[in-house]
């Protein structure tokens, strides 16, 4: 017999994927502040801060495995527990690409300044951004801001491309910044790749709430 979980629970479950998921916006926002405020410290501690997220998804993991053993959920509750399950691991990948723009960080602190950052901040930014409004609409169920959010993608998208193109003139024309360039660009990758994730996230959302499968190719049809 399928039957509701209980509100409690799907509370609590809620509440650590946001936890989880604010854990991750801090530490893109914290990554890429370290990188243009040149303070390694920030990014060492970034790093150090992602045991935390580990933890948050095990945690989440462990929690969603008790929910379905506790009895058959009715469909709503059953797809919420599966978004979950799905979303943790996502926020995790993100975290590592927070962790990899920290480590580049580092490096890049060390070397002589490469002026200007071009539209990383806003890039950086942008990404940060989606991932709350994600977050916001997970809690609030709200297919139609995750559809908008998926829509945003196609920002990030332009901009890694602008970065992409002026990265490599600037390396064509100073083979000197080669190698910074070359790091700058990774974290570009890395933004870019933060917004693929948030938007399978918002993916997720519509499934959980209207119980659609979407990809971000059908929005436009």
């Amino acid at each position: 017999m399928m039957k509701n979980l209980p509100e409690s629970a799907i509370n609590q479950l809620r509440d650590h994927v946001l936890l989880m998921g604010g854990e991750v916006e801090r530490a893109i926002d914290q990554a890429t502040r370290a990188l243009i405020e040149r303070d390694s410290d920030l990014a060492e501690q970034v790093l150090r801060d992602d045991d935390r997220v580990d933890t948050l998804e095990l945690e989440a993991d462990q929690l969603c495995v008790r929910l379905l053993s506790m009895q058959s959920p009715e469909a709503y509750d059953l797809r919420v527990v599966v978004t979950a399950i799905k979303i943790t691991p996502i926020l995790e990948r993100i975290a590592d690409h927070a962790c990899n723009i920290a480590r580049a960080a580092i490096y890049l602190n060390d070397e002589p300044q490469l002026k200007p950052y071009f539209d990383l901040p806003k890039m950086s930014w942008m990404a940060c951004d989606m991932l709350r409004l994600s977050l916001d609409a997970f809690a609030a169920a709200d297919a139609e801001t995750a559809r908008s959010v998926i829509e945003r993608d196609d920002e990030i998208d332009k901009l890694y491309d602008r970065i992409f193109h002026d990265l490599l003139d600037r390396m064509s024309r100073d083979s000197a910044a080669a190698g910074r360039a070359a790091r700058l660009l990774l974290v570009a990758k890395h933004l870019e790749r933060i917004g693929d994730y948030v938007t399978d996230i918002c993916e997720l959302i519509v499934y959980m709430k209207e119980a659609l499968v979407i990809k971000h190719s059908q929005l436009s049809k």
